[in-house]
């Protein structure tokens, strides 16, 4: 177990378990786990306790690795492994501790996401005024100019997801939706990655489809979602493999597939796409796993679905969005600084 809670002491008489097996669906062992998450059955796919803790809507609390929290809710949680290869995972419920009110948390991230990216824009401002021209430079400099500005770009994005991320978690991600065509954001998508594909010699196009109906989304968070997933699959490609974007009309909204043609994921790989901590440890590194997982939290705030497949030819990456949606499905715009 990692660091516990100093305030916390208090915790539920018995633990709620359940068994991850190497294959198949998890298996309750009691229904304490379930009233601890406050949930009404287990996920079907389940990959681990951090998995489980985050389909039911926690995140985990900073300094305290085993300790997750969700809307003054707080539960210590981990897992255990056996000896046939399967998880025992268990959780227990804090009496003795609150998560800190969601919305000074939501205050909190705003001081610290104006303190950070004001700086990062400051580093920006003036690399590009000192690479305006106005102001003779050696190509040495030139260079470590265009190379600060490449990366406080990255910085601010990187950023910017990070935060919108946890706002997310807390329910408070800002979005305000309007009923528009889809065509030209998936347009502006395939021109906005467009000199990013070229870079990776993958040729990304944006196919033609049967006539979509209007939806009801906000298209900054839409545009978003389908650019990391771009990006995601431009990482993976190999010279001369081909990027495809493509919407259809799927029963009452629209299905939104980027497919990369060429060597397929493998089943593990395609299983963790948006495992976004797993993948992080794996990977040593957070920027595209954490912007995938922000993509699929920006779809489910509109009542969307995300998901990944492979076949012989290629992996895809899709997200459905609704053609309505109802005010019952997401929470109203909060408004951020």
């Amino acid at each position: 177990m990692g660091q516990g809670d100093q305030g916390a002491s208090d915790t539920a008489a018995a633990p709620g378990l359940a068994l991850l097996p190497r294959q198949g669906a998890p298996r309750l062992l009691g229904r304490l786990l379930l009233e601890h998450l406050g949930l009404t059955a287990l996920p079907p796919l389940i990959e681990s306790v951090s998995d489980l803790l985050e389909r039911a809507g926690f995140h985990p609390r900073a300094g305290a690795d085993d300790i997750w929290e969700r809307n003054g809710m707080a539960v210590r949680a981990g897992e255990y492994p056996l000896e046939d290869g399967a998880r025992l995972v268990w959780t227990s419920a804090l009496t003795g501790a609150k998560a800190e009110p969601p919305q000074s948390q939501v205050r909190y991230l705003s001081l610290a996401s104006h303190d950070l990216r004001g700086a990062l824009a400051n580093i920006r401002s003036y690399a590009a005024m000192l690479l305006s021209g106005r102001i003779p430079l050696e190509p040495k400099a030139k260079r470590g100019l265009e190379t600060i500005l490449r990366n406080a770009d990255r910085a601010l994005s990187f950023a910017q997801d990070f935060f919108d991320t946890r706002r997310a978690e807390l329910g408070s991600l800002a979005f305000e939706r309007e009923q528009q065509p889809l065509e030209p954001l998936l347009a502006s998508v395939v021109e906005h990655q467009q000199a990013a594909a070229q870079a990776a010699e993958v040729t990304l196009v944006l196919d033609g489809h049967a006539p979509l109906p209007l939806v009801d989304i906000d298209a900054g968070r839409i545009q978003h979602a389908v650019e990391a997933f771009v990006q995601h699959q431009l990482l993976r490609a190999q010279p001369g493999e081909r990027i495809h974007v493509q919407a259809v009309p799927e029963g009452a909204g629209v299905r939104v597939e980027v497919r990369r043609q060429g060597l397929p994921l493998s089943d593990e790989d395609t299983a963790l796409v948006f495992s976004h901590q797993e993948r992080a440890f794996r990977e040593k590194k957070l920027e595209d796993a954490l912007r995938v997982h922000l993509a699929r939290l920006e779809v489910e705030v509109h009542g969307g679905s995300v998901g990944a497949e492979t076949d012989p030819e290629g992996t895809t990456l899709f997200l459905t969005v609704p053609a309505r949606v109802s005010q019952e499905l997401a929470p109203p715009a909060t408004a951020q600084p």
